[in-house]
């Protein structure tokens, strides 16, 4: 059961209305690092889990995570302020209006013409936000080392919305929820590190001959660089790993019936190609002078 609160986690002060800047906040509304996807990733996590700990930290933090979504929406719709009503009312001419919407350099008069200046669950570049961005796969050791990632990567883009601002008030909201990403990805660590053993995911060992083997794929003169992630007692570096890594002959084979053999022959034996011929093509035909 949700209760909507109507005062915000974290208070919204923005210094004045700036339809750019919003368009760029739209990013955490509707985009594949938002606040929405987040919500989404860890509801419904929880409704799957059976772990009592981890089902109430995946509900509490995507609850949170909807309170976040209400901050920037609001700070969205503030930043909006004015615009919105211009556009709605027509208190301008045609030309100033749509000067003062593309001001910013950036699709923002796309966004006010086509949602009415309200966040809108699409991304800064317009592309409506979709349940592709949440990755949950149903195991707890995958599922939490991609909120952890998740989180990390929100962080990030808050980072770059505090550095195009020079709003006070909107810069420390940013802020306070850049922090919470720093938060999030602490308890998640905390409850992935509880599960022990936690690697490798899921329930089956890969193969010993394999999980301790690197092999070198690029090819070039100068040698592979070498570092904790190839290099060591665990690690076995292949220079020039050649097919097949398994002994066999690295060709693909597969087990068929006798009468499926003759129909597999009659059909290579109609599409055969005629490696001798040069046949006149509709291109040649079509083809003028700069043929």
């Amino acid at each position: 059961m949700f209760i909507h609160n109507k005062r915000l986690q974290y208070t919204v002060r923005v210094a004045a209305p700036n339809p750019g800047l919003a368009n760029l906040l739209l990013e955490q509304f509707g985009g594949p690092q938002g606040e929405l996807g987040a919500a989404c990733r860890y509801f419904t996590q929880a409704v799957g889990e059976d772990d009592p700990g981890r089902k109430d930290l995946l509900f509490d933090i995507a609850t949170e995570e909807l309170s976040h979504l209400e901050i920037i929406g609001s700070i969205i719709a503030m930043l909006n302020k004015g615009a919105n009503g211009q556009l709605a009312e027509a208190v301008e001419s045609e030309a100033e209006l749509y000067r003062s919407m593309t001001g910013g350099g950036n699709d923002s008069h796309t966004t006010s013409l086509l949602y009415g200046g309200g966040p809108a669950l699409i991304n800064s570049a317009g592309t409506p936000w979709t349940a592709a961005y949440v990755d949950t796969i149903g195991e707890p050791t995958a599922d939490l080392r991609s909120n952890i990632a998740a989180e990390a990567r929100a962080k990030i883009v808050y980072e770059r919305l505090i550095n195009v601002t020079d709003d006070p008030g909107i810069r420390e909201t940013l802020g306070f929820l850049m922090t919470r990403e720093i938060a999030h990805q602490k308890s998640f660590e905390k409850a992935l590190h509880s599960i022990q053993p936690n690697f490798p995911q899921g329930k089956l060992p890969g193969f010993p001959e394999f999980t301790g083997v690197y092999y070198k794929m690029s090819q070039g003169e100068e040698s592979a660089t070498r570092g904790p992630w190839n290099e060591g007692p665990e690690w076995t570096f292949v220079d020039d790993p050649r097919p097949a890594v398994d002994g066999g002959d690295g060709l693909a084979t597969v087990t068929v019936t006798s009468a499926d053999v003759e129909t597999l022959q009659a059909m290579a034996a109609r599409t055969a190609s005629d490696a001798s011929s040069d046949p006149v093509t509709g291109a040649e035909l079509g083809a003028g002078q700069a043929a």
